[in-house]
């Protein structure tokens, strides 16, 4: 009798493993399709995460309620980007710490390949500098997180800006360009 129960008992958590495997849970993607075609289109490492922060950007806009009112350059902008994305606060804001991650990987795999390319420090920069951005205007809805997965999303996006600052705060200063300016002007000898 022991051993018919524990065949059935095994049979069922075979069931269930396979169940669970077979039909994996909807998840929602964090760019739209045209987000994704621009991505995979722009090589250059800076171009490339300046589509990731104006994707994240986009979805900063919906949460805060500043999207575009002007219906000219929301056309212009949707049939570039694809439609403005919607969905909960902690939706969008879990749409945004993936946007992150995806240029955290991007710079990742450019510097394991490449470690002295210059475009390297400067899309840090600015990526820092915008996550940075991002992170004090969802602040005032983290308070309002309902929810484990929602406060989740919300810890996630701080956690990766902040590896966006330290890594970029280790980064040696940046040398400004030599080159004369405007207002110098080459000395004469007569």
């Amino acid at each position: 009798m022991n051993t018919r129960a524990s065949v059935i008992t095994i049979a069922a958590l075979l069931l269930v493993v396979s169940l669970c495997s077979a039909a994996p849970a909807q998840r929602r993607d964090h760019l739209t399709p045209q987000e994704v075609e621009l991505i995979k289109d722009t090589q250059i490492l800076d171009k490339r995460i300046e589509v990731f922060i104006k994707a994240a950007e986009r979805r900063v806009l919906v949460l805060t309620g500043a999207a575009d009112p002007n219906p000219k350059q929301s056309k212009k902008d949707s049939e570039k980007w694809g439609e403005l994305p919607t969905g909960s606060p902690g939706e969008l804001v879990s749409d945004v710490a993936r946007i992150l991650d995806e240029a955290i990987t991007n710079i990742d795999d450019v510097s394991s390949r490449d470690e002295k390319n210059p475009l390297i420090p400067k899309a840090l920069r600015r990526l820092a500098a915008v996550a940075t951005k991002i992170v004090d205007q969802v602040k005032p809805f983290a308070a309002k997180a309902e929810g484990t997965a929602e406060t989740s999303s919300f810890d996630q996006l701080i956690e990766n800006a902040e590896a966006i600052a330290q890594a970029a705060s280790q980064l040696p200063p940046e040398v400004a360009k030599k080159g004369k300016s405007k207002e110098e002007k080459p000395k004469t000898t007569n």
